[in-house]
This record gives C-alpha cells, structure tokens and sequence, in this order.
C-alpha cells in the first residue's frame, strides 16, 4: 500500500478531486472509492459524490493498480441542455445507455466519464447519472442527473409523471385509427428476451396517433405517449395490434433488414421540471437522418415539415388525451 494525504483547497466532489490529484480515470477512482480505500477525515464509508469542505484531510491507501483496459469510446453525443444539476442528450442508435455483464462496448456512461462529467452516483458504478433508459437500438432525449440531489427528484418525476417523453416510429402497416392501449406487460413467458402482454404483469398505458401514410399506403409515421415506463413498451403494445416497427425483428418485423439496419424509434420530444427551480422545461430533437432519409424517400416530402413537427404532434394528442 502506498498511503497520499491530500487537502481539499475548495468545495468539490469527492471523485472529481481526486481524478485532479491522482491523474487516473473516473472508473479507477470510483473502484478505489467503493472499495474501501479512500477515507475523508479519517472516516471511512466515503462515496464518489460527498461534497468536500476547504480544509478537509482525504487519504488515499493505493493498492498496486493494475493498469484499466479502456473501452474504446468512438462515438461522440449531442448535448441539448446542460447546467450544474443535470444535462439532456441526444442519445444515437446503436449505443447502450449503461454497462452490464453481458456488455463488451462503451457505453453512454463510458462517454460521459470520458467527458469528465460530474454524475450522480445513487444508481450505482455501472449507472452513474443515469436517471432513465432507452433502447440500444432506439434514439432520442434521456436526461442524465449530474448531482444526486437531482437524481432523487428527477426519478421522482418519473413516478409522477411530470416528466415524460414522446416517440415517432414507422411501422410497416398502418394503424386503423387513433388509439390507446392499456395492457399490463412484464417478461415474455415463451421468450426470455421479448417483454409481451401477461395478466399478471405491470399495468402499462400508451396512446398511438397516425400522422402520416407513405406513398405507397404500406407505411406509416405514428406518434407514441407513454403514460408508464415499461421495458419495450411501445413495442409490446404495437404487437398487440399487429403492427410492427421497421427494423424491430424481435416483436415481428419481417422486412428488409439489409436497408434497414435498425428499429425506427426515436424519443423526439421531453418535459420536465427543473430539479432545483421546478420551472417547466421542454426540449425536442429532430429525426435522425436514416429516420429521415426513409420518410423523404418513402412520403410525400412536402409533408415533412408540417407532420413532423413537435406543436403539431403535441396538439394532435391534446386533442384526443
């Protein structure tokens, strides 16, 4: 072991001090923390987001560390919003939002790291900041908590729904009407990877809008709220009506996998209160550009601007909520 003592000449997080002081990775001192090998005032339990006071004593017992293998980070994100409590992201397809056993590539929480972003650490090592989650294939807002104050209201908000979000997806038939569904859902019974409708499930609600058909009358550009926040929610519900989202082949899509290289899910629109201010807050992205290039391909173009259009849509689902 080899033993630093440091003295904090500001206030700041705990991590952040000593990512300046040792010159490793958030990763490396969040492990040094968690596991016992930090101390502040000569207490132990320290965690990676306590607040230090100027003149507070932090030691540092180093094991012999062993060099990290850093997941290559190759991808870069959109910031949409960002102060000192939270930030929002335009999270692209194809990145997973946070680590798991199974997973061998960067993740969101690896760019944020990466980006030397102060996060909140209540969720845990691999969930650092990470408030809500969306599907690796799916793209669109997710809002990231920066302080742990922050995190603790803003999952508040998801609970009571004062925070929510928006959906466009192309499906490959059009839905008959304008429709909401509430079908409990929890874990497909005959298949451990699909979520699917089961009595004994969680109760799940989303309203469906058509907004407009293709050329050819085969697909639609629908508008999706949720009112619950169930794993494949939209999906799952969209399979009940014996419709599917391009791309999705695990709920039943059976077309052209080889032009379209992923599900046609975007999470174009979110509200929230501030944390601290609980000043209403809104915030919308536009369709990705292989979400796009399909509808200019496939829709009449000159319909565009008016149908996927976020006054539009949130007035279309007034009208009908």
């Amino acid at each position: 072991m080899n033993n630093k003592m440091f003295t904090a000449e500001k206030e700041i997080r705990l991590d952040m001090f000593l990512v300046e002081k040792l010159q490793e990775t958030r990763n490396q001192i969040d492990q040094l923390i968690s596991k016992g090998f930090v101390t502040v005032q000569n207490k132990k339990k320290a965690k990676s987001g306590l607040k230090l006071f100027i003149g507070q004593e932090v030691t540092v017992n180093l094991p012999q560390m062993q060099p990290e293998v850093a997941l290559e980070v190759n991808f870069e994100i959109e910031v949409v919003y960002e102060d000192e409590y939270f930030m929002v992201i335009n999270k692209p397809s194809g990145v997973i939002v946070h680590g798991a056993p199974s997973v061998k590539e960067a993740t969101l929480v690896d760019w944020l790291k990466k980006k030397n972003i102060s996060l909140s650490t209540i969720s845990g090592e691999e969930r650092h900041g990470i408030v809500h989650r969306i599907d690796k294939g799916t793209s669109g807002l997710l809002v990231v908590a920066k302080t742990n104050e922050a995190h603790v209201v803003l999952s508040k908000q998801l609970e009571d729904k004062t925070m929510g979000r928006y959906y466009i997806a192309i499906t490959d038939l059009p839905l008959k009407d304008d429709i909401t569904i509430s079908a409990a859902i929890a874990r497909n019974p005959a298949n451990r990877l699909k979520m699917g409708v089961v009595p004994s499930g969680k109760f799940a609600r989303t309203s469906f809008i058509k907004l407009d058909l293709s050329k050819n009358e085969k697909y639609e550009v629908i508008a999706a709220k949720l009112f619950t926040g169930r794993t494949h929610q939209i999906r799952v519900h969209l399979e009940t009506l014996q419709r599917h989202i391009l791309g999705d082949t695990l709920y039943g899509f059976k077309g052209n996998t080889d032009k379209i290289k992923r599900v046609y899910l975007h999470a174009f629109s979110l509200y929230l209160k501030h944390p601290m201010t609980n000043v209403d807050m809104n915030f919308n992205v536009s369709l990705p550009e292989d979400m796009e290039n399909f509808y200019k391909s496939n829709f009449n173009e000159e319909n565009y601007n008016e149908k996927i259009n976020n006054e539009y849509i949130l007035n279309r689902f007034n009208s009908i909520i």
